[in-house]
């Protein structure tokens, strides 16, 4: 073993605390991820209408390139409670958006002190990146495919006349939500397959070799799993599957790039080992 190696084992050591210790060390964590998310929720709860209306700006967009009066843009709801339950379930969305840099950063106080110092360091990257590349998900669910996955429901309705009764979209506050909250955390998701697959290759639980091997069955998982995820329409189900496609190709490219970099790294190690002891060791 290494004097590096022996070191690291050392500081891991020296951070090791009793059970007891952890516990408290969880339940602080845990108060602090639980507080930052309540007062995120409150914050806003308070401005849940002017969130709403925010995220109708796409099927604002969707009615504009389906060449009808904006003006007209109108939703409903059905039931008295109905809206008042759409603001929580949309304060407790943005709630969770807001306060999850502070729960990713709890999560990383915790596990920090059971990792080697290169593990910490590997590890950071990846606990940024994370919520980067949901957010980039999440911005091409708003300014793309919710506007095209509306037009395209927006298509289907009739002006009516010519012995045609006429069909018009009136979406409800809840199920409007639903879709663009569904929509939002399919593809944020599905944004995280690079982080995921690099993590595994890290720790050589997946190489690049076998994940071009499975690139055949990822194309039909990704058709099925958009299937799932995104509403019953052929356009936000193919939406979600092609990016799901590219961020499989960039997991193959991410996964051989670690496995270089970890190559060089064996063959650095190996030839200082290698190396013939300094002159001033041999005098020694």
């Amino acid at each position: 073993m290494s004097s590096q190696e022996t070191k690291e084992i050392d500081e891991v050591e020296a951070s090791s605390a009793p059970l007891i210790e952890h516990l408290i060390e969880l339940r602080r964590r845990l108060i602090w991820s639980i507080g930052g998310f309540f007062v995120a929720f409150v914050g806003c709860f308070f401005v849940a209408k002017h969130l709403f209306n925010l995220l109708v700006i796409p099927f604002k967009w969707s009615v504009e390139w389906a060449k009808l009066d904006v003006s007209k843009v109108e939703l409903i709801y059905t039931a008295p409670q109905e809206f008042f339950f759409t603001q929580i379930k949309l304060a407790m969305f943005g709630g969770l958006v807001i306060a999850f840099p502070l729960i990713a950063t709890q999560i990383y106080k915790f596990i920090a002190p059971g990792l080697y110092k290169n593990e910490r360091a590997a590890f950071l990257p990846f606990l940024i990146a994370s919520p980067l590349l949901f957010l980039l998900g999440a911005a091409l669910v708003y300014f793309f495919f919710t506007p095209m996955v509306m037009w395209f429901f927006l298509s289907m309705q009739q002006a009516g006349g010519d012995g045609q009764v006429q069909i018009s979209l009136l979406p409800k506050v809840s199920e409007y939500l639903s879709l663009i909250m569904t929509l939002i955390f399919s593809f944020g998701l599905v944004f995280q397959l690079p982080v995921v697959t690099s993590l595994m290759a890290r720790v050589g639980l997946l190489s690049s070799q076998a994940l071009r091997d499975k690139r055949k069955w990822a194309i039909v998982l990704a058709f099925v799993v958009a299937a799932v995820l995104t509403p019953p329409d052929p356009i936000s189900q193919v939406s979600l599957a092609l990016p799901t496609i590219v961020l499989y190709e960039i997991s193959i490219w991410t996964a051989r790039m670690i496995e270089r970099k970890r190559e060089e790294e064996r063959l650095a190690a190996e030839k200082k080992d290698a190396a013939p002891p300094s002159a001033s060791g041999q005098s020694a």
